[in-house]
């Protein structure tokens, strides 16, 4: 029976990238001349650090740039809050990776309101649909691609 799997991830190795061509730019950027700030990475997600709010948000937009360069989704950066530490003002970003159940129940409520010929299930953190012709399948994923989600999604696994 076909069968694909709904995901969302993201590659890592393209967002390190993403933030060495960040930190590039900031250091060739004449407004942060003599300016402490930068872009650390760790597992979970992303640090920026700045002197003042708005230095922070020229970080937040050189980011995105790099990240759109990069074919990266700036829908998977959730922001986790600010926090200040001596002068420097920090902002605290993860990377969202997987669906959430309740993101996962959603996505199965939209496709059996579509009343599509495909079933639809919730496996750990992705959705698996099955159906027994290809078309429905391939309904199914445009009518996911054209709804308003806010979380990138993928569609791999695709079995025929």
């Amino acid at each position: 029976m076909p069968s694909f799997d709904i995901v969302s991830e993201i590659d890592m190795h393209e967002v390190t990238n993403a933030v060495d061509q960040a930190k590039r730019e900031l250091g060739n950027r004449w407004d942060f001349k003599n300016v402490e700030a930068d872009i650390e990475q760790d597992d979970k997600g992303l640090t920026l650090s700045a002197e003042q709010e708005f230095q922070l948000e020229q970080l937040m937009d050189m980011l995105r740039m790099a990240f759109a360069k990069r074919n990266i989704d700036s829908r998977a950066i959730a922001e986790d809050g600010d926090s200040k530490a001596g002068k420097l003002v920090k902002q605290h970003l993860l990377l969202k990776q997987g669906i959430e159940t309740d993101m996962g129940k959603k996505i199965v409520k939209m496709i059996k309101d579509a009343k599509l010929k495909v079933q639809a299930s919730i496996q750990g953190d992705k959705v698996r649909v099955t159906g027994k012709k290809r078309d429905d399948l391939q309904t199914a994923i445009a009518l996911l691609r054209e709804a308003e989600l806010d979380i990138p999604l993928q569609f791999n696994n695709f079995r025929d």
